[in-house]
């Protein structure tokens, strides 16, 4: 190829990705269900976007390193201390028997439907075990189920992804031997895969762990020695024993998620992109290696083993795994209804099938387009009807808003206590140990104390976190958690406006929408506080009480609605709003149309 087409096709490559993903937003679907088409259909019209002839024999080397950057990711959302109990023993379950059974059910059913040879179809079966988090995640923040099927399904995708890469290594190495190796030498050498992997993943957390710890990096920085980091020490391990590097990338993130004095969580947003972007690379070019031509005969065969895995393996994996456990009936169904191929099972498919296909195993051409079939068609069939089935089974997220209120002031737990009673789910956090005891005896659920971190990336998915409120003492803590968890957190992010005669260095400076009124700061809250103010609730049936002033309004669909300086929203019959009561024997106030700066909506 010439530079010329190279350039093209590289461009192409990149434009089909992320566009692909910016419409995928918009349409609110998985990027999935457009990445794989828009991929196949451009490999079908040109030959400028075959990664294998832009890229040449670095294009799987390149795939490896690209897909442990992913796992990297996924592990930095694995909190050891998140997943206990039964939870704990249904992920174990899952991959175990998932691989076992997932193995031999494609196996079996591919020799005499997909025209396989045993050797092809072990090999096609070994490649169908993995889900990974590149698929679950999106179809998980898509249907929002519940937070305990949230974690089950994602450390389920994180940890199967090196599981089936290696698992994938040793059966590639077993049917291409000639020496027919036996089962306890292969036995022998998954554990020496996964050994390496592993110490090469400690090693590699270690050192990054001291670099982030003693240098104190920004994020652009600091972002950037993780990915060096990462893809030196997965191409080290591959380099001395293959698809090694897998387990060392998962291995390096949650170590790196779980060691403490290192503040990941306020790095992600940035390595969130790259990661999206490496996704969406990956599927455009995976995907333009499969030619209409290797489909014809493919489809209908490859569609009825999609129908085993799906109605038969993957139920009956989900149900023994959650066998003797306290996980709900429809739970479990759902469980069974949630296994979507993805970019590992594209990756290993692209690598091992070309070697196979040049040693003469019979069948092997028929490896890549069959998986290829399998993603799109999982993808797909997930993607439409996950969120029905999980509306049907009942094990969605309330729809309602879960705000975390951040602070511990007596006025701030009171505020708990009445959105509470306005039928919301809500949760706190608060950094003093006196604080965390109010919030506790006033029955309200209390954050976990590193829960703020995490609530800038995968915490506050895993906790169902819709929006925040930072109330806190310190108006230049409100100000800068404000515009960290603006770039991460899915739902709005409010804080109390500092008074005019604030000292701080930053909240004065910084902008967004304060909460309230602009005259009600947080030491004039404080201040009526003591004075007898209380926050109170009422259902809105007519004018509110006299003499209160509106702070929020609780839609009757559970959304929240809170005043801020710009915006006072008109509360409307079936409304619940929450107010604060005049202190006793208080002037009265301005009503909330009426407050400086508001524009009623």
């Amino acid at each position: 190829m010439t530079a010329d087409d190279v350039l093209a096709g590289v461009g192409i490559i990149v434009v089909l990705a992320v566009g692909c993903q910016l419409l995928a937003s918009r349409l609110r679907v998985p990027a999935l269900l457009l990445l794989l088409p828009a991929g196949f259909t451009a490999g079908a019209l040109t030959d400028d976007v075959n990664p294998q002839l832009l890229l040449g024999e670095a294009f799987s080397p390149l795939v490896s390193l690209a897909v442990a950057v992913i796992l990297y990711d996924a592990g930095l959302g694995l909190d050891l201390k998140r997943l206990t109990g039964h939870n704990r023993r249904v992920v174990i379950r899952l991959l175990w028997l998932g691989t076992l059974l997932t193995w031999a059910s494609a196996a079996l059913f591919a020799v005499p439907v997909l025209d396989m040879s045993k050797r092809a179809a072990v090999m096609l079966g070994a490649i169908l075990v993995v889900s990974g988090p590149t698929v679950v995640g999106p179809l998980l923040n898509f249907v929002r189920p519940s937070e305990r099927l949230q974690r089950i399904l994602i450390w389920e995708g994180s940890l199967i992804d090196p599981v089936g890469g290696i698992l994938g290594a040793l059966v590639f190495h077993a049917v291409t031997s000639s020496d027919h190796e036996g089962l306890a030498r292969q036995a022998g050498a998954f554990w020496i895969s996964a050994g390496v992997g592993l110490a090469g993943g400690a090693v590699g957390a270690w050192v990054l762990w001291e670099l982030l710890r003693r240098l104190r990096l920004g994020e652009v920085l600091g972002t950037t020695v993780q990915f060096a980091a990462v893809v030196g020490v997965a191409a080290a391990c591959d380099a001395f024993r293959d698809d090694t590097g897998l387990i060392a990338a998962v291995v390096m993130g949650m170590a790196m998620a779980n060691l403490p004095g290192v503040d990941i969580p306020a790095r992600r947003p940035f390595f969130e992109t790259l990661v999206s972007l490496i996704i969406g690379l990956l599927f455009v070019s995976i995907s333009a290696t499969v030619t209409p031509a290797s489909l014809r005969h493919v489809v209908l065969p490859t569609l009825a083993l999609v129908a085993v895995l799906v109605l038969v393996t993957r139920p009956l994996v989900a149900h023994l795994a959650a066998l003797r456990t306290d996980v709900p009936r429809g739970e479990r169904w759902f469980v069974g209804w949630m296994a979507p191929r993805g970019i590992v099972a594209a990756a290993t498919a692209s690598t091992f099938s070309v070697t196979l296909v040049d040693r003469g195993i019979v069948g092997a051409e028929r490896i890549l387009p069959a998986t290829f079939v399998v993603i799109v068609a999982t993808v797909m069939l997930y993607g439409l009807t996950a969120y029905p089935a999980a509306r049907r089974l009942g094990v969605l997220r309330p729809a309602r808003s879960r705000p975390l209120l951040v602070g511990g002031d007596p006025w701030v737990v009171d505020l708990g206590r009445a959105l509470r009673s306005a039928g919301l789910d809500v949760l706190m956090w608060a950094g003093a140990d006196d604080q965390r005891t109010q919030i506790e005896q006033a029955g309200l659920e209390l954050a976990a104390g590193e829960l703020l971190a995490a609530a800038s990336g995968a915490g506050a998915e895993l906790e169902g976190i819709t929006g925040v409120l930072l109330l806190t003492q310190e108006d230049d803590f409100n100000a800068l958690a404000a515009m960290t968890l603006r770039e991460s957190v899915e739902g709005p992010v409010h804080r109390l406006g500092p008074p005019a005669d604030s000292k701080g260095v930053v909240a004065r400076f910084t902008g967004g929408d304060a909460l309230f009124d602009a005259g009600l700061t947080r030491p004039e809250l404080v201040r009526r506080y003591a004075s007898g103010a209380r926050i109170v609730t009422h259902r809105v049936d007519g004018a509110l009480p006299a003499r209160h002033e509106l702070l929020f309004l609780v839609r009757p669909d559970g959304s929240l609605v809170p005043v801020t300086v710009t915006r006072v929203p008109t509360p409307q019959a079936g409304d619940t709003v929450v107010l604060l009561s005049p202190a006793p024997d208080a002037a009265p106030v301005p009503t909330p149309g009426a407050s400086a700066g508001g524009t009623p909506s």
